[in-house]
């Protein structure tokens, strides 16, 4: 049962609803209809290739013009007598392909020939079984502290591409030093404050249930803990609701740190498939409720996915809640990454449609260490029904109310130069986003595959098959760059020819360089390249040849 458990998540296929918009289509041609009814006796090829191939010739014949509006996916099921899940994937084909791109909320459009873009990043639609038996599971941390290892052996780097963080020219520490002068002011023994129960001050509270009005999301100031950045909340809430030898289902891929602190408390990830556009397989998560009497909970990051950068619709998360309170799992939202989201309307987290109170299933866990300012390392939560037990945990813990940075936070998330720091901020990372992505059509080989997040510090690459990322780590920290090779962000082995690279730093001539770099290093592990100068060499010309 558990080996067909195994075989079922990751054999998953999943539906991607597209809204229509007011776009005319264009004229439809019979002869299209025509040629795929013929094409339907070819038994070797499949459904959703024999569609896809049919509108690739009309494009590359000029019947389908660039800038013409695809049929939707259920113009496309009642035309060829197709199913929904066929018409998606051969819209995805050719999304692959290069012939078609999706816009957001309006749907699919033939891409005009010669685009800069890549191809979009694909969905998993078929994945290998994972392994069953824990002694093929080479623990996260040996290998996280393998790759950290290597990165301190081969000593400063000129350039860090593998830490998603942003730069601190991103924040304005000038407003920070203006508050934290004023706050000591007006309280000059803040400072000395020792232990105390609560650990939550009552300020911060009443500012956060405020601040989480904004985005949708109705919660007493009692409901909430302030936490040591967002990692603790994590940390907290699998503490309350699992016990070791327990099963906790994650996405895949996902941000190492979340299966690190699985494996630390003695429990099992459960990587189930992810969307690089609608996040976790709902329909291979409730194939494990039902066969794994171990499972407890569920850790998701429902906005800018990390790695992936997708942004969970709507009512995908509607359903997880559900979901669920069906199976009696414990959910665990991980939200640091919302403000980070360019959207023009607030999005609503998972816990928005959790039960209230006491009765939620949802445990919600957000920081301002990423957004605001990273130094304080201030995060909170919202338990639910755990929410007794996680404040015992966290005092049991810490004991410390941090009043310094939770007074800072309190009185800066509600103010008018909060919101303008996030669009500066969101601006500024577009701008790096679009450059980087550029830097990656410009330089790296072809058959690399990206989607770009709407929003984020940054970008996941699919990259050509005979490249490994693990041996671009060593190569890259020899040339002086650092980047997040992606195994891992697995327990799996998988993604060795994926990577993840920051965006959160402005894109300086040293910056391309590094990229430049990165292209020469997998054009080589490919066969094609010549010589590397490395980008340490550059900054430093004494180093000895490297690469």
């Amino acid at each position: 049962m558990v080996l067909l458990l195994w075989f079922c998540i990751c054999c998953a296929f999943w539906l991607v609803g597209m809204m229509g918009g007011p776009v005319q289509f264009f004229p439809f041609e019979p002869a299209l209809t025509l040629a795929m009814t013929r094409s339907e006796n070819r038994s070797d090829t499949p459904r959703y290739r024999q569609l896809a191939a049919l509108y690739e010739q009309a494009i590359a014949s000029g019947s389908l013009q660039p800038g013409m509006r695809m049929p939707s996916v259920r113009e496309l099921c009642q035309r060829h007598q197709v199913s929904l899940t066929t018409a998606l994937q051969g819209l995805r084909h050719l999304e692959a392909q290069g012939c078609v791109e999706a816009r957001e909320r309006v749907g699919y459009f033939v891409r005009a020939p010669g685009s800069a873009s890549l191809p979009r990043a694909r969905e998993p639609e078929v994945c290998e079984p994972l392994p069953s038996d824990p002694r093929v599971f080479a623990g996260i941390n040996e290998r996280i502290s393998l790759f950290l290892e290597k990165a301190r052996l081969a000593g400063p780097l000129p350039l860090d591409l593998g830490s998603a963080m942003p730069a601190p020219s991103l924040f304005d520490a000038t407003a920070l030093n203006r508050l934290a002068h004023s706050l000591l002011r007006e309280q000059p023994d803040i400072l000395v404050y020792g232990p105390s129960a609560p650990t939550t001050h009552p300020e911060f509270q009443q500012a956060m249930a405020r601040h989480a009005l904004g985005f949708g999301l109705s919660l007493a100031p009692s409901d909430i803990s302030a936490t040591l950045g967002n990692s603790e909340g994590v940390n907290l809430a699998l503490d309350a609701v699992a016990e070791p030898g327990d099963v906790i289902a994650v996405e895949s891929p996902t941000f190492f740190g979340i299966l690190q602190a699985i494996e630390v408390r003695g429990l099992r990830a459960l990587e189930i498939p992810s969307s690089p556009h609608t996040g976790m397989s709902l329909e291979a998560l409730e194939l494990a409720a039902r066969n794994e009497p171990r499972l407890k909970g569920v850790v998701v990051v429902p906005h800018l996915q990390m790695p992936q950068g997708s942004v969970m619709p709507d009512a995908h998360k509607q359903r997880l809640v559900a979901l669920c309170v069906e199976y009696g799992l414990a959910l665990v939202e991980d939200d640091i990454y919302r403000e980070f989201v360019e959207t023009s309307h607030p999005l609503r987290p998972v816990k928005a449609w959790d039960r209230p109170g006491d009765a939620g299933q949802v445990i919600y866990c957000a920081s301002l260490s990423k957004s605001f300012a990273p130094g304080l390392r201030q995060g909170w939560m919202s338990a639910g029904r755990w929410q007794a037990r996680v404040q015992m945990l966290k005092f049991a813990s810490t004991r410390n109310m941090q009043t310094w940075s939770q007074l800072l936070a309190a009185r800066s998330v509600n103010s008018p130069g909060y919101e303008r720091h996030l669009r500066r901020l969101r601006a500024q990372l577009r701008l790096q986003r679009e450059q980087s992505a550029r830097a990656v059509a410009r330089y790296f080989p072809q058959g690399t595959r990206l989607s770009l997040p709407p929003g984020g510090l940054s970008l996941w690459l699919e990259l050509p098959v005979g490249i490994s990322s693990t041996r671009l780590y060593d190569q890259a920290l020899q040339c002086g760059i650092r980047i997040a090779p992606g195994p891992m962000f697995s327990n799996t082995g998988r993604y060795e020819h994926f990577l993840r690279l920051s965006c959160g730093m402005p894109f300086t001539p040293q910056v391309e360089e590094g990229y430049r770099t990165l292209g020469e290093l997998m054009a080589q592990q490919l066969g094609q390249g010549r010589g590397v100068t490395c980008l340490s060499r550059l900054l430093y010309p004494g180093l000895p040849e490297a690469v």
